[in-house]
């Protein structure tokens, strides 16, 4: 990709969105077309000091490309409703399905290649695995609306005729790092535990309903934000290459399960401090929908060509809390 290449990145004022425009800017790229919703005051921060052509709000986009007809080269979708504890299905139908379909037809009409966040939610419990296999993805049981709505739109990519010159759906596992501030109770696990050791010297995790599990020992593949950028970018630089990646569905985690035991060890590690963790009830109202194991199959990722080392759960943790945590910095 050409660095003066015009990319469009849905969701640019949130958390994986801010971070692939910083990401993208590091790499030298700046004719950056940023769509979201711009009214909330501490996402603006998420974008302070970054570089980019124009903002557009969400709702006119569609508009705003028919009038100005950018010659755009590739398009991130990254912007969803990612709230799952948020029972109302329209909202994601309108937010999650709808205008995604609208983002995959201007890519198909325009010829541009794709890369747009699908999730892990829809593995629902992991009854079928956690494979990026398309001859699964119409067997699967997502267990909020949040997850029915990303597995419907990939259900609904697999059944298109036509398609981008290429596309990737990307199964986002459990992604954390800078700039997830304003998600404040969807934000992750790690910036909860940090604040909860800054304010109380503790970390309070759920107890373990299932007697195969010890408490704190239910499992889950824990990415670092920084490796998503990597390989979202990996895959608009490698999409024409000798790699020839192929188009599709694809998981992104690390493929090594990690505990929460372990995160919370690895917070106070990285404080200097020694390990003080409790354990409560999982509340009832969740505890039917509650994964005690998640972990991302990424044979295909890799098998594609991809050669990054991912972050493990130690690092990008220390990194998450040293450089930005304690002083509450933006990336």
């Amino acid at each position: 990709m050409d660095k003066n290449s015009v990319i469009i990145i849905t969701g640019a004022a949130g958390f994986i969105g801010s971070y692939m425009v910083g990401y993208l800017n590091r790499k030298g790229y700046e004719n950056l077309i940023l769509a979201d919703e711009f009214d909330e005051e501490q996402k603006e921060l998420n974008l302070h000091g970054k570089n980019f052509l124009v903002r557009v709000e969400r709702e006119n986009l569609f508009e705003w490309l028919d009038l100005e007809k950018p010659a755009v080269d590739f398009v991130f979708h990254l912007g969803a409703r990612t709230d799952t504890t948020e029972l109302d299905s329209a909202v994601f139908d309108k937010l999650n399905l709808e205008y995604s379909k609208k983002i995959w037809d201007y890519c198909v009409g325009k010829n541009i290649p794709l890369v747009y966040a699908s999730s892990a939610a829809t593995y629902g419990a992991g009854e079928y695995g956690y494979k990026d296999d398309h001859a699964m993805v119409e067997k699967l049981k997502p267990l909020n609306p949040y997850g029915i709505s990303k597995n419907e739109f990939d259900k609904w990519v697999l059944r298109q005729r036509y398609a981008p010159p290429f596309w990737a759906g990307l199964k986002f596992f459990n992604v954390y790092g800078p700039n997830e501030y304003h998600k404040e109770r969807m934000a992750s696990v790690i910036l909860h535990a940090f604040d909860q050791v800054q304010t109380t010297g503790k970390v309070i995790l759920f107890r373990s309903h299932k007697p195969e599990f010890k408490d704190g020992e239910q499992l889950r593949d824990f990415i670092y934000v920084e490796d998503v950028a990597a390989v979202c970018c990996w895959l608009m630089e490698n999409k024409t290459s000798h790699v020839q990646v192929e188009p599709g569905l694809y998981n992104l985690g690390t493929g090594k399960a990690r505990t929460f035991n372990d995160l919370a060890t690895a917070i106070f590690t990285s404080l200097g401090l020694p390990p003080h963790i409790e354990y409560i009830d999982t509340p009832e109202d969740i505890r039917d929908k509650y994964q005690y194991f998640t972990e991302a199959d990424m044979t295909k990722l890799h098998r594609a060509g991809y050669k990054g080392e991912f972050y493990t759960l130690e690092k990008g943790i220390k990194d998450y809390v040293m450089k930005f945590l304690q002083e509450k910095k933006y990336y």
